[in-house]
């Protein structure tokens, strides 16, 4: 093998973070794309939708790009895809869950025909001069796989996201005796997910989750149950429709993605639900609230979420009595704790009773903790591993198990997004970055809204805005009329008439000042209009308004 036959691995998202994962395989002039996902905004991006990745290094060599290929249906891995395909075309593989999920999304972004590939666990694809293969792993959301590209220097092995479970409720048991063969053929490279590295152990099985929801259900006979859970985990809405059934419980959904998700999962033979156990929200006044079970979104405290409009009693069909039990069945993503608690704090005032991991076993996560991650990095045995999906201290702790398995230290690389990592048979080593970093989209925009708006978002919310409207002579400089003064999410106007009148005269002063000037420029009286205004108003005040000076000229 020539030396000029190299391989890169290059992640634009999912380093030092959880979500946004895409990661790019690169060997000679084709590039494979694992996974293509979204984050959602922090409280920082005010007004932002959604979070995705920097794609310009796609974009640069879409020519180069043979397909996209994807380990399941959740969000933080499908997310980004129909804004990605807006500016880059290419074939997509995911499995049939995986792609009906897919195609959901891309009808609801009104995108034309998509080349989409149905696999399954085990199918192989020869793209140029890789063969991608996928296999089966456990995870929250069924038809979940690791991917392994055979490349002419080896295997590159993706875990994806994953755990061992033995007994999963509608998924097949993960596919160890394949994974140990790829790490017998040899596996240059392991990308290994990082969720779970801080806890010690196995994670529990999903079916024991199924145990609490039926022990819940036969002390609750009398009560109206609501279940919050992500949309997306299949397999636990199918365990809550298990005992809604054994308990003669009708089942309702709330929320359009809790529906879109279950459809679809119906449609492809992923869930095993009686002919009329679900039936429509418009029909719940035909029942009494012990024969109802309502599956809701929510349960990360969204402000739109159906839970949160159940919570401050803004749910259409769904009103809360004290009588009613509320289960959330997820445990927070990192950032939204806060979101959470609120949520449990207003369904707990209105007396109700809520259920959350804290106080019993009604979660368990999909991810896998530190002896199921050092299981399959004993059985893929990498020459280079790379933890990802995590953030920093995830990544850190993973490369420290990796070296408690053997793996050299100069062989763990932490990477951030756009890092490029070059493997050659002479060896690995970080060889420069590409462009990276976070598209924000809000609304129909796509990265037009950046730092500077972000900033003044954030100042406008924090110590609001001036106006100051005036007008002046053209001829005489002199001031016409004005300066008139609007404070938005400042201070209120009619209980601050000293400081408005204050404003108004140094407004006055200043222009006095710049019409002495041979030349009026406009630009710089506005500019020193906010100078003047913006020390006074944070002596007399300690805030710092947005200063907008209207001047118009006759």
């Amino acid at each position: 093998m020539k030396n000029s036959n190299k391989l890169k691995i290059i992640p634009l998202g999912g380093m030092h973070e959880v979500g946004k994962n895409l990661t790019i395989i690169e060997y000679r002039d084709e590039i494979i794309i694992v996974d293509c996902g979204m984050t959602f905004p922090s409280e920082e991006h005010l007004g932002i939708d959604v979070i995705i990745p920097d794609i310009t290094y796609l974009i640069k060599n879409k020519d180069k790009i043979k397909a996209m290929v994807l380990t399941h249906g959740h969000e933080d891995h499908i997310g980004a895809i129909p804004y990605v395909l807006k500016k880059v075309k290419m074939p997509i593989y995911g499995t049939p869950l995986t792609i009906g999920l897919l195609e959901n999304k891309l009808k609801e972004h009104h995108l034309g025909k998509v080349d989409l590939h149905v696999v399954h666990a085990g199918d192989k694809v020869k793209l140029g001069k890789m063969e991608v293969e996928w296999i089966r792993v456990n995870h929250s959301i069924p038809d979940s796989c690791a991917i392994a590209i055979n490349t002419p220097l080896g295997y590159v092995y993706h875990t994806g996201d994953f755990k061992v479970d033995f007994t999963p409720i509608s998924d097949g048991v993960i596919d160890l005796q394949r994974i140990a063969q790829i790490g017998e053929k040899g596996v240059i490279a392991m990308i290994g997910e990082s969720v779970n590295v801080l806890r010690e152990g196995y994670t529990m099985s999903e079916s024991t989750v199924g145990e609490t929801f039926n022990r819940i259900f036969s002390q609750k006979r009398d009560n109206k149950i609501i279940i919050a859970t992500f949309a997306s985990n299949v397999q636990r809405v199918q365990q809550i429709i298990n005992s809604a059934e054994k308990f003669n419980r009708k089942v309702v959904l709330s929320g359009r993605s809790m529906v879109n998700v279950i459809e679809t999962a119906r449609g492809l033979n992923y869930l095993n639900v009686k002919k009329d156990t679900i039936i429509d929200m418009k029909d719940i006044n035909k029942y009494e609230d012990k024969e109802l079970c309502f599956i809701t979104t929510g349960s990360q405290g969204e402000p739109m979420s159906a839970l949160t409009r159940i919570a401050y009693g803004e749910h259409k069909k769904i009103h809360l009595t004290p009588n009613d039990v509320i289960i959330l069945s997820a445990t927070p993503i990192p950032g939204n704790e806060i979101d959470v608690t609120k949520v449990i704090n207003k369904l707990m005032e209105s007396g109700a009773e809520v259920i959350y991991e804290a106080l019993t076993e009604i979660h368990v996560s999909g991810h896998a903790c530190q002896e199921e991650l050092k299981l399959i990095m004993s059985l893929v045995n990498p020459k280079y591993f790379i933890p990802a999906h995590g953030e920093i201290r995830h990544l850190y702790k993973h490369r420290e198990i990796a070296m408690s398995l053997g793996i050299p230290k100069d062989n763990v690389f932490v990477m951030d997004n756009g890092n490029c990592l070059e493997i050659s048979q002479n060896g690995a080593k970080l060889i420069g970055d590409v462009p990276s970093g976070d598209i924000l989209v809000d609304g129909l925009g796509i990265g037009d809204v950046g730092n500077i708006v972000l900033r003044d978002r954030k100042r406008l919310s924090e110590d609001g805005l001036i106006i100051i409207v005036l007008t002046i002579s053209k001829t005489k400089r002199e001031l016409i009329s004005g300066p008139d003064i609007i404070s938005r999410g400042f201070v209120y106007v009619r209980e601050s008439g000293d400081l408005m009148d204050d404003v108004k005269d140094i407004v006055s002063k200043t222009i006095e000042n710049c019409s002495k000037e041979s030349i009026l420029d406009w630009s710089l009286l506005k500019n020193n209009i906010k100078d003047d205004l913006k020390g006074f108003l944070f002596q007399q005040t300690k805030r710092n308004p947005m200063i907008l000076p209207i001047i118009m000229e006759i």
